[in-house]
């Protein structure tokens, strides 16, 4: 064997495609690390050809008959399978629920300013939780904060869409809003 025992030697609980000596069957049709289609053979001999040229025999098409190996570098292809999975996980979004935080006091150019805040938030396909936080005797006019809350899903209906309804946390009265 080559330099790369580690390589040749299966890994209990590996998930991945069958490298080496794993490969139990006893004739493959081969394609050689130039992409050339080598036919099929016997898997020594597959094996043999794939340690003289130092690279692993893998295992590519399981459930073809007879099933197709590749040599290559599985190291290497390895190596570049992580790279795309990261570079595809970094391309996604994760959406956050952002805060919006309003008072039954708020004026109209606060709120106007807060709009376009939350516009952004939408627009790069965030939640917004509109959230309307009461002090003291404001608990008792609960109608005027609610007056706020919806002026807020009026200003944004052309944007966004209600995804769970207005309801009281405590102090605070609450409503989620998504992207349409």
């Amino acid at each position: 064997m080559s330099g790369r025992p580690d390589s040749r030697r299966p890994v209990p609980g590996d998930r991945g495609p069958r490298i080496n000596h794993q490969i139990r069957i006893r004739q493959v049709r081969v394609i050689d690390e130039e992409g050339k289609q080598l036919g099929v053979m016997e898997t020594a001999d597959a094996l043999a050809l794939a340690l003289k040229k130092e690279l692993d025999l893998v295992e590519i098409a399981p459930n073809q008959r007879p099933p197709v190996c590749r040599i290559m570098d599985f190291g290497k292809y390895k190596y570049e399978e992580k790279k795309k999975e990261q570079a595809s996980r970094r391309k996604q979004h994760q959406v956050q629920v952002k805060e919006l935080r309003v008072r039954p006091a708020t004026g109209d150019h606060d709120l106007q300013v807060k709009m376009k805040q939350a516009r952004q938030f939408l627009a790069d396909g965030d939640k917004v939780l509109v959230c309307c936080l009461f002090r003291g005797r404001q608990m008792a006019h609960k109608e005027v904060g609610e007056q706020v809350v919806n002026e807020v899903v009026k200003l944004l209906a052309d944007v966004a869409k209600v995804e769970s309804g207005l309801r009281m946390e405590g102090r605070r009265m609450v409503l989620l809003l998504t992207k349409k």
